[in-house]
């Protein structure tokens, strides 16, 4: 960032921030500017293997894997899909397979499923892409399938209603090993942990009876206070997804938390839940930050390609953007959108509803992440003032109140049309990691 000022008026500050495969700069009036919400928290002094091998001679509130298994069982590693390859799961799994190895289980007996929820089906290409070269010369991973009975087993019910069904390859082993990584999430507080078997290798109905537990009980009531990242207490997705970990009872966990490179900084194991927790504090100390006001306006990156491909993706700058604005004031997202909108039934939301109760109408009928997302972005778009800096074409987005434009400068001009100059601005370069708290709240 670096001060300066324009035309011998009032001193600006510049920020560059990204957006797509570059950066912008951004600059605003400094006697506006309430703060930059961003979290730099240091990067692990051990390499990738040294955080991953510290962790495994370390579990929570179990013993380690090679203790826990006996030559002869089976066991099934549970992995995320390739959206979230992001991960870095190729570096981990190895280390995983040695241990067990080394304990006495030989590959036959080892299973990789894929933890897809109900996203689509992978190709080879990718499940190689998760188990790295040499992992993928002795295993071959399969895909979980939501919607295969044949292939799925019901374990019991949750308090809720819940079904307990799962993938039968997870039930025919004698131990289940989850994988992921632990970071915030918008409705279950955190992702990683639980996560990995439910969405993950859970039944369509399973998923369907869990996740529509993120809205209110009446049309038009949205999604439930307690629902919102970095968030567990009193929250059912959450409540519901652990006692459906606690019927299955998998016998071991791995976690990661990524740093600011891109890289795995921390790990945790053991425990699903215990050592899940140790997990979200760790993310609490990397990714929240504190804040003593909210804003009139925040300008917000979702994090430059891949994660400003679509304008989907941009429900995640919003989601922690709207903790660190005003009810009513204004939200500037940079976010490319090369790609569109988004899958298919996130179309259904933008171009095929009208107003928020419809697009509420149209998850309630049928949940799936990217119409629950999409509509979420419609409904924060009724509280806040949403602006994307981005290439989507204007007319995807004509039936909401959201508003784009081609540069900072043109969005500024907005909201400062609409509620004056002397607005209080933040400026927050990490919109889909960095979490503002508020203090006090």
């Amino acid at each position: 960032m670096h001060v300066g000022s324009q035309g011998g008026g009032k001193p600006i500050k510049t920020m560059k921030m990204k957006i797509g495969t570059g950066y912008v700069d951004v600059s605003v009036p400094e006697e506006n500017l309430l703060g930059v919400i961003e979290k730099e928290a240091p990067i692990s002094d051990l390499t990738e293997e040294e955080v991953i091998t510290t962790a495994l001679a370390n579990p929570i509130g179990r013993p380690r894997l090679g203790e826990m298994v006996k030559p002869g069982e089976s066991v099934c590693i549970v992995v995320s899909d390739v959206s979230r390859a992001w991960q870095r799961m190729y570096v981990f799994l190895p280390y995983i397979v040695k241990e067990l190895n080394d304990a006495g289980i030989e590959d036959k007996n080892i299973k990789f499923l894929g933890a897809i929820g109900y996203h689509r089906t992978q190709t080879e290409e990718e499940h190689a892409r998760l188990l790295g070269e040499e992992l993928a010369a002795r295993f071959k991973m399969v895909d979980h399938d939501s919607r295969d009975k044949d292939n799925l087993v019901n374990l019991g019910t949750t308090s809720r209603g819940t079904p307990v069904t799962i993938n039968k390859i997870a039930t025919d082993a004698d131990h289940i090993v989850l994988t992921g990584c632990c970071t915030y999430h918008p409705w279950v507080g955190w992702g990683g942990g639980k996560k990995s078997l439910l969405p993950g290798i859970s039944a369509f109905e399973t998923i369907q009876h869990n996740h529509v537990m993120t809205m209110n009980d009446e049309i038009g009531g949205g999604q439930r206070p307690e629902v919102r990242n970095g968030n567990i207490v009193d929250n059912p997705v959450h409540l519901d997804m652990l006692e459906a970990a606690d019927i299955v009872n998998p016998s071991f966990m791995f976690n990661v938390v990524m740093g600011h490179d891109g890289k795995i900084a921390h790990a945790i194991c053991g425990h699903y839940s215990e050592a899940h927790e140790v997990g979200c504090k760790i993310v609490d100390d990397l990714y929240s930050v504190p804040i003593d006001a909210l804003a009139d306006i925040t300008i917000s990156s979702q994090g430059g390609f891949p994660k400003d491909i679509e304008f989907y993706q941009t429900g995640k700058a919003i989601y922690h953007t709207q903790d660190s604005v005003k009810p009513g004031g204004t939200m500037i997202i940079l976010s490319e959108c090369k790609e569109g909108l988004g899958p298919s039934d996130a179309d259904d939301i933008f171009l095929g509803c009208s107003t928020t109760i419809e697009r509420e109408q149209e998850v309630r009928n049928l949940f799936t992440v990217p119409k629950y997302v999409s509509y979420y972005i419609c409904a924060a778009a009724d509280k806040w003032n949403i602006i994307v800096v981005g290439s989507i074409d204007p007319g995807l987005l004509a039936k909401t109140s959201i508003k784009v434009v081609k540069t900072v400068e043109d969005a500024l001009k907005i909201a400062f049309d609409r509620g004056g100059r002397d607005q209080t601005i933040y400026l927050m370069p990490q919109g889909s990691s960095a979490l503002p708290v508020l203090r006090g709240s």
